[in-house]
């Protein structure tokens, strides 16, 4: 007997169910996303929007939202820090892409693009025509080397009035800078990168900075570099230089090809090739490039002149290397370089003579002066105290005299001097001479300072200024920078000046002294010296010798110091 088949259940079908995608009506509604076969799964979605470009990537709200993080109500607010990166990411996002064109040539090509412009696929050398169909949105906009050219030149006179006094431009997008003897100014090598970088990208521009040994070095570690900060310690320019394209060695279009030919890829490759064999492949301009970059061929910097200051120069028709030439050539310069000061209404502070060797080399002497002056037999006797200093070599063919530092100098009233009203002469002139012997550090004044502890009244100032006024206190001839401590002192405590004491491993007897004269501590400037005391004593032993000793502490509080006695200076 056949059992009658149970109708099934037919539910009531919404014939508008709207956005729902629930089976209703007991079916399968094949057109659910999660009813699909081949619906594809969340890591192939991510990928192929990972793979999209910058600007057809599409925004994060059409993502969906299970890509949508709900914000925590008791959370805090984001950093400032990435506030500010986010904002950056957003702004650089939504930035219109710009390219510059110029001609190269019979076509035009792309010679340089910005952030935006290179992630969308243009790249410098590409055709106009072709980086306009690849991105139709693209800024385009003519190169201009005459102002880029001015600009470079704008910035390296900067640098010489501001960092350093050897910079110079190297076109079409860098500069040099010689840090030799001033990194120590700005705080060290890589305290002067960060100021520089910062400086760099207030002023809008991106920069890669890189310190080496040699200009060249630097050069291509700046420009073929991974890290946009680059610091080669001294000695290790090969190690940086080894990993580097050949291209970093500023090489013309024929040795790259060449290079390319016969397998060189890297610096490291051409190294251990002998330089004839290396000669014959890539040429002598190769050969040259990368002694520079080594160190073994100097590439001296041609530095940016400033045109405010004074300067004059000198060509030869024929090179020179005694003495009396080179003496000779000084006074003509000098003498052409007092018209210029005296027209400006100057004096020289600091004079830099450059002489260029047939070879390549340089030669520089420097001289400075305690007050401005423009007298030509002054700065001439001091410029030849520094002649033999000059390697001549093979012959000088140039030479250069600057006024790096000048002040104005106006005309100065004799009346009182030629009257004989005065008889205080000026001392410039004899600290000028005998500081260009011994040098500028080892001449100096003494001058007094406001403070009763003796090591600090007095400070060594410039020594053509005049002389201050001393205070009556008795002070011995020579005063040690830091006190001596004595060894088995006897003294009879509390104000008695000691009758026997060691210094120096020699043994001294007392038999006269003076004082004390008590000074205290200047509590302004340091907790320990609220109640420090000294006693001060005049001494004489019984050879003669005066010295003049204190004692820590007036021998009643141990506040006070600890009763120790000290050797501070000699009488004469």
């Amino acid at each position: 007997m056949l059992r009658p088949r149970p109708v099934a259940l037919r539910l009531p079908v919404d014939d508008n169910p709207g956005a729902c995608s629930v089976p209703r009506g007991g079916g399968w509604r094949p057109g659910a996303r999660w009813g699909r076969t081949d619906a594809p799964e969340s890591t192939d979605v991510e990928s192929q929007i990972a793979a999209l470009p910058a600007h057809a990537k599409p925004p994060m709200r059409e993502l969906g939202r299970r890509s949508e993080a709900a914000v925590h109500p008791y959370r805090g607010a984001a950093p400032a820090d990435r506030v500010r990166s986010v904002e950056a990411t957003v702004t650089a996002f939504h930035a219109t892409p710009l390219a510059l064109i110029g001609k190269v040539g019979r076509r035009e090509e792309v010679v340089a693009a910005c952030a935006s412009a290179a992630s969308l696929g243009i790249v410098v050398g590409m055709a106009a025509t072709h980086a306009r169909a690849l991105v139709s949105d693209l800024d385009f906009r003519p190169a201009e080397p005459e102002a880029d050219a001015a600009l470079l030149d704008h910035l390296a006179l900067r640098a010489v009035r501001r960092w350093t006094p050897i910079a110079a431009a190297t076109p079409p997008d860098g500069l040099w800078l010689d840090l030799t003897g001033c990194e120590h100014l700005h705080g060290g090598e890589e305290r002067f990168c960060q100021r520089l970088s910062a400086f760099c990208q207030r002023a809008g521009f991106t920069a890669r900075l890189a310190v080496a040994d040699t200009p060249g070095a630097a050069h291509a570690v700046a420009r073929f570099g991974r890290a946009a900060l680059t610091i080669v310690p001294s000695g290790r320019t090969v190690e940086a230089l080894g990993p580097l394209p050949i291209a970093a060695l500023r090489l013309n279009s024929v040795a790259l090809t060449a290079g390319r030919k016969f397998g060189f890829e890297t610096v490291a490759d051409l190294l251990p090739v002998a330089r004839g064999p290396l000669a014959r492949r890539l040429g002598l301009a190769a050969i040259m490039r990368l002694d520079q970059a080594l160190g073994g061929v100097a590439e001296p910097i041609t530095p940016r002149q400033d045109a405010e200051v004074p300067i004059v120069e000198r060509r030869l028709l024929e090179p020179i290397c005694t003495a009396e030439a080179i003496e000779r050539v000084m006074g003509d310069l000098l003498a052409d370089l007092a018209e210029v000061l005296q027209a400006r209404g100057l004096g020289a502070r600091a004079l830099r003579l450059v002489g260029l060797r047939i070879d390549g080399g340089e030669q520089v002497v420097a001289v400075g002066t305690s007050r401005p002056t423009r007298e030509v037999s002054h700065l001439l006797r001091l410029l030849k105290l520094r002649i033999d200093r000059i390697d001549p070599g093979l012959g000088i063919e140039q030479f250069t005299l600057v006024a790096p530092h000048t002040e104005p100098l106006d005309a100065i009233n004799l009346g009182a001097v030629l009257a004989g009203e005065t008889l205080v002469r000026d001392p410039a002139r004899l600290v000028d001479v005998v500081a260009g012997r011994i040098g500028a550090s080892a001449v100096y004044r003494l001058s007094p300072v406001e403070s009763h502890v003796p090591e600090r009244a007095v400070i060594r100032s410039d020594p053509v200024d005049a002389p201050g006024g001393w205070p009556e206190w008795v002070r011995p001839v020579r005063l040690f920078a830091r006190p001596e401590p004595l060894a088995r002192v006897i003294a009879l405590l509390p104000d008695q000046p000691p009758r026997r004491f060691e210094w120096r491993g020699t043994t001294y007897r007392i038999v006269a002294g003076d004082g004390p004269e008590r000074i205290h501590g200047e509590w302004w400037r340091r907790d320990a010296e609220v109640w420090a005391v000294r006693d001060y004593y005049r001494v004489e032993d019984d050879k003669g010798g005066r010295y003049w000793v204190f004692r820590r502490g007036d021998g009643f509080e141990s506040e006070t110091g600890d009763l120790s006695w000290w050797m501070h200076g000699v009488f004469a």
